[in-house]
């Protein structure tokens, strides 16, 4: 009897070392990305740094048509975060609700404000590998497993097409639409549909577009070590952006 209570003693342990183990390994320090910058004709590959290019607005409707105006994301004055579920195990089940944060976009919106339903987004590309939470052992987990974005740095939002905007812009005054298109991660591309709140005011393009995704639609497994901590399969994405008039707009 003491024997069979050592030898499962013995397989616990080891089982805790082995889970141990494979948790430092796990959110060791890791590789990534430069981040994101505009560079005019660059390609989004799925490895090596993340030096990419916003498509200008599906290059349809800048400079050459009636009362358009490019608006370019700016980086600066941007951010794109994921909004998460998880649980702490070994905390007594302590729920936590992390948030990583981005301000690596590319991006451009061609709005036509004489008629607004003829208004374009180019492709919008995110740095994935740059995302950054209140701890550093998460942000190497998903860099080096769960998004891989040390292997896989970029985010895509491309095909975009927009919907339900109002017949016409008003300066100042919050305008709602959707838009829906194609979304890249981790080489997996999925349909996604984000509501848009935004309003211009001047050379000025500013708003949040918000999208909630399942991480196994993308072929992503939700975080889960056993006996440390679990994460729930739905996460929000937000995009906050700010665009800035490029040039002055067509009459």
């Amino acid at each position: 009897m003491q024997k069979t209570v050592l030898a499962g003693i013995a397989v616990l342990l080891l089982l805790l070392l082995a889970v141990s183990v494979y948790f430092f390994r796990l959110t060791a320090p890791v590789a990534v990305s430069q981040p994101a910058t505009l560079v005019a004709g660059a390609t989004t590959g799925s490895t090596g740094a993340a030096t990419v290019a916003a498509t200008t607005a599906s290059n349809a409707t800048s400079a050459g048509s009636s009362g358009t105006q490019v608006y370019r994301i700016d980086p600066a004055q941007s951010q794109a975060a994921y909004h998460a579920k998880e649980t702490f195990i070994n905390r007594n089940n302590q729920f936590n609700a992390p948030v990583g944060v981005t301000k690596a976009i590319t991006g451009e919106v061609t709005i036509n404000r004489a008629q607004p339903a003829a208004s374009r987004i180019g492709d919008i590309v995110i740095d994935i590998s740059q995302l950054k939470s209140d701890s550093d052992r998460r942000d190497n987990a998903i860099r080096r497993q769960w998004l891989e974005s040390s292997r896989y740095p970029l985010a895509t939002f491309s095909h975009a097409t927009i919907s339900d905007l109002p017949s016409s812009l008003q300066e100042g005054t919050l305008f709602p639409f959707k838009m829906s298109g194609d979304m890249t991660l981790r080489g997996t591309t999925k349909p996604v549909t984000w509501t848009v709140n935004a309003t211009l005011q001047g050379t000025t393009l500013r708003g949040q577009a918000t999208t909630p995704l399942k991480l196994s639609t993308f072929n992503i497994q939700a975080p889960d070590i056993a006996g440390i901590l679990r994460a729930d399969d739905d996460v929000t994405l937000t995009l906050d952006f700010v665009a800035v008039a490029q040039g002055a707009a067509t009459q």
